[in-house]
């Protein structure tokens, strides 16, 4: 699954909406011609829901909007600033995100979640060491989160930093010990550091799982197309790529963190005359699927 969004704090942020926004502010009041700064901020934690709302359907230009209003009509509370940056990450204006994430984390210097989608734009922005920096400060607040535990290993992996990367998963495993993503990434560092017998026990852990996962399917396609065993190679590499042919694009794989070696071996393993046709017919599906 790619990994640079994977903890969406925007969808994180609502589980703490509830206790945030006060009950009568659940509804706008348009009609009011003399709103004080109570109505006011209330009218902007209202409009922060909304977007919130329009997040969940990945609505994320509508919410847009909404977000920037919401911050203007409550600037005091942090809820509008979180939102709005998070919404600016996920957007990919990093800078912006960045900026408006800080406002938030002045006027709540010990909310979890604003340094953890610190992290996160840091880490879009190819900033390794600051993605580390946030994650880590969030972690002394709220250790317990295997969606941050997890950005910090990616964070350390792109480092190279491999053995802290392991820690790291290790950590989100021990919160939640069927959460394949980390495994499977431990899988990539081991395939990385050579050792391919302990790659392929995580991948086919990950695989345990949950069967609908290309992604670790996929690598141990490839891992048993370097270890000679090409027809089981192709028999799971079509299964794979079935669930999800982007895993067919090698810069999409870059992205979901795979490193040189086993990139390497995945571009021999999809030049092979039978990964081709089968991505030609794979391709043939998909344009008489999306076909009006």
């Amino acid at each position: 699954m790619p990994k640079r969004n994977f903890l969406l704090s925007v969808l994180a942020f609502v589980g703490l909406w509830s206790a945030a926004v006060p009950a009568s502010a659940q509804a706008l009041l348009p009609y009011s011609l003399q709103l004080n700064s109570e109505q006011l901020e209330q009218n902007g934690l209202a409009l922060a829901q909304d977007a919130i709302q329009l997040v969940r359907f990945q609505q994320y230009q509508q919410a847009l909007p909404r977000a920037k209003l919401a911050a203007q009509l409550a600037p005091d509370a942090y809820q509008t600033w979180f939102i709005l940056g998070s919404l600016y990450v996920q957007l990919e204006e990093l800078d912006k995100g960045i900026e408006t994430l800080e406002k938030a984390r002045t006027l709540a210097p010990d909310e979890a979640g604003i340094l953890f989608t610190l992290g996160s734009a840091y880490f879009q922005k190819e900033d390794y060491a600051g993605a580390i920096r946030e994650i880590e400060r969030g972690l002394k607040l709220q250790p317990e989160s295997k969606e941050a535990l997890f950005d910090l290993g990616n964070a350390y992996m792109m480092l190279k930093q491999f053995d802290k990367a392991v820690v790291a998963y290790e950590k989100s495993l021990a919160e939640d010990k069927d959460f394949w993503p980390a495994i499977n990434n431990i899988g990539l560092v081991k395939y990385e550091q050579g050792d391919l017998e302990a790659a392929l026990e995580k991948w086919q852990q990950a695989i345990a799982i949950d069967n609908q996962a290309a992604e670790p399917q996929l690598a141990v396609a490839v891992a048993l197309f370097a270890n000679g065993e090409r027809e089981k190679a192709v028999a799971l590499g079509e299964t794979a790529l079935a669930i999800d042919s982007r895993y067919a694009d090698l810069e999409f794989l870059e992205e979901n963190l795979w490193g040189e070696t086993l990139l390497s071996d995945t571009a021999k393993f999809l030049a092979t005359p039978q990964m081709q046709a089968i991505l030609a017919r794979l391709g043939e599906l998909e344009e008489i699927e999306i076909a009006p």
